[in-house]
């Protein structure tokens, strides 16, 4: 008798534990970082004053990106599409809209069921960390709602929207997709290349490694990519007075013995001139660097998120062509 009552006061007690669990409707993650994706787990664990829920809203933040909700067997799916307040970079193709809401309707979720519904999208890498996004939800019952939508962050309150809490971006997130392994040739050992992502109709785009040298001197005299441009030069930022110039260098790029050359936003870099297409996120560029000693090397580029470098500073940059 004493362990049944015993069993019956541990189960009301977590009885009691587990339902604030269940009292709202919640998020499956607290957590994701900056620029990754985000699979929104909405936790539904009651209907509305008894009722069952019939129809579910979304509204999504900003700052959630691409989204696309999983469909429901027995629910009918919409989206409602809008601007976004800030364009996102969806592998080198800028994105000004997409969807603000989602709506599933047309269920019979019953008040003692519990469900998850889905949207799976993209943090924005911009996103500062410890930004919490908001995705204010309402149930709609035959006669009655449960609102979701508090955003206010104001724990005392009865119905706070899910939400999730950006954290830094994981690491390696430097601007750039991860490189393939160093190419080695002779003394020389190429490393870190990338180019950066460019929207539709860019005429120029960057690319940047970094080459170690073993041996003695030795210059980077040409650059080809044919499959991209038939332009690809040298170039070198500089301060002229209080104002950063770019200019090529037609000579090529000295690479010393011993010594190693980073090709990096602000200083040294690639420019491909006159685009034959955008380069896209994710891609790789099949690139060739002649040095005047050690001759060519074929160097495959990873394609990275768009990004602004300091050589856009007061003025200079590549604007001009």
């Amino acid at each position: 008798m004493q362990n049944h009552i015993l069993g019956a006061l541990c189960a009301a007690t977590l009885g009691l534990a587990a339902a604030p669990a269940l009292a709202h409707a919640t998020l499956e993650a607290a957590e994701t970082p900056a620029g990754a994706a985000y699979r929104a787990v909405i936790r539904i664990g009651h209907g509305c004053d008894g009722q069952a829920t019939q129809t579910l809203r979304v509204d999504l933040p900003e700052g959630f990106y691409n989204a696309k909700p999983m469909p429901k067997a027995g629910w009918t799916l919409e989206t409602v599409k809008g601007a976004y307040a800030q364009p996102f970079d969806n592998h080198g193709t800028p994105m000004a809209e997409g969807t603000r809401q989602v709506v599933w309707s047309g269920g019979d979720l019953q008040d003692d069921w519990y469900d998850e519904f889905v949207i799976r999208g993209t943090v924005g890498k911009d996103v500062a960390p410890g930004t919490v996004l908001y995705f204010p939800t309402v149930q709609e019952c035959a006669s009655a709602k449960a609102d979701w939508t508090d955003v206010s962050g104001n724990e005392e309150l009865p119905n706070p929207a899910p939400a999730v809490t950006v954290t830094k971006a994981k690491a390696g997130g430097h601007g750039h997709a991860p490189a393939p392994a160093p190419v080695v040739l002779g003394t020389l050992e190429i490393s870190g290349a990338y180019a950066r992502a460019t929207p539709p109709g860019a005429p120029v785009g960057g690319a940047f490694l970094t080459i170690a040298n073993s041996g003695a001197e030795d210059r980077l005299v040409a650059v080809r990519a044919p499959e991209i441009s038939d332009d690809a030069q040298i170039h070198e930022m500089a301060m002229q007075g209080e104002v950063m110039q770019m200019r090529a260098l037609p000579d090529g790029l000295t690479i010393p013995a011993g010594g190693t050359v980073e090709l990096k936003p602000g200083g040294y870099h690639i420019m491909f001139m006159d685009l034959k297409k955008p380069l896209a996120e994710g891609a790789t560029l099949a690139v060739t660097l002649e040095f005047e000693k050690a001759g060519p090397v074929e160097l495959p580029m990873t394609v990275g998120p768009m990004g602004s470098g300091k050589h856009d500073a007061k003025g200079g940059g590549h604007g001009g062509h």
